[in-house]
This record gives C-alpha cells, structure tokens and sequence, in this order.
C-alpha cells in the first residue's frame, strides 16, 4: 500500500490535531487536501453531523464519495471514548474507505486477474509429474 512521506504524513495529522482543538477549517481543509493530492483523487465532500447512528458511529463513507464525519466540538461530549487520538483515526479510517473506493472496478479486475494467475500452470504441471519426482521436489524443500 502506497503511502505519503512521513514529513507529509506529519503535516497531516498536526492539521487534524490543530482542528480538533481549535475548529479551524483551514487545518481540516489542509489534511484532507494533502491525503486527496497525493491520491491524485478529488477532495472529498465532508459533512458535519452532531451524531450518526445514535452516537455509536464516527463517521461514515457513501459510494458517491461523501464522508459524514461527527464534528470534533459533538465528539467531545457525552462519548465514551471521546479522546482526541480517537477522533484522528476515525478520520483516517474514513479516508481510507473514501481511497479504496475511489477505483472499484479496477480492484475487482485486478482480484479476479490474481486469482486465476499460477493456476493453469499448476494443473499442467501436476498432470506430468509422476511419484517419484513428487519425492525429489519435496526433497529439495
């Protein structure tokens, strides 16, 4: 898995920290712009919620690329684990869904290429090998 640099990786998550603790916007917009960059995907659209699903949800990612995120203010309150580490990764995990979704199509392609890669190959040789070179090769393991 591709992955930014670590001095980019830093640049984001003291975004998300300074957001968390002050509700900049800027430092938000700065994060979620340097993950989709990096993607060479669009930035998101993310909406803000007081609470999903009843309080037992973080965020949630749709198909159309939306992300519902709880607000840092919302997430504070009235949590069980309401810490800011906590909130940071929620957000990461829904960029996460919002990256691998971003390409379905092409994933499965590639899924169903790998699993059918090796497998022909195998029959064929399993068809002419006889007992005795079966031993040889486990020998050589």
């Amino acid at each position: 898995m591709m992955l930014p640099a670590a001095s980019d990786r830093r640049l984001v998550d003291r975004s998300l920290v300074a957001f968390f603790r002050e509700y900049g916007m800027a430092d938000f917009n700065r994060a979620i712009t340097t993950l989709a960059r990096f993607y060479h995907l669009p930035r998101p659209k993310v909406d803000w919620f007081e609470y999903l699903d009843w309080g037992t949800t973080g965020g949630r990612t749709y198909q159309n690329g939306k992300i519902h995120l709880v607000h840092p203010e919302n997430w504070k309150n009235g949590r069980k684990y309401n810490s800011e580490r906590r909130w940071i990764q929620t957000v990461y995990h829904e960029m996460a869904h919002y990256l691998f979704w971003a390409d379905a199509e092409k994933k499965a392609d590639t899924f169903a290429y790998r699993m059918v890669r090796g497998t022909q190959n195998h029959t064929r040789n399993h068809r002419n090998h006889t007992p005795a070179s079966r031993t040889q090769s486990a020998r050589r393991r």
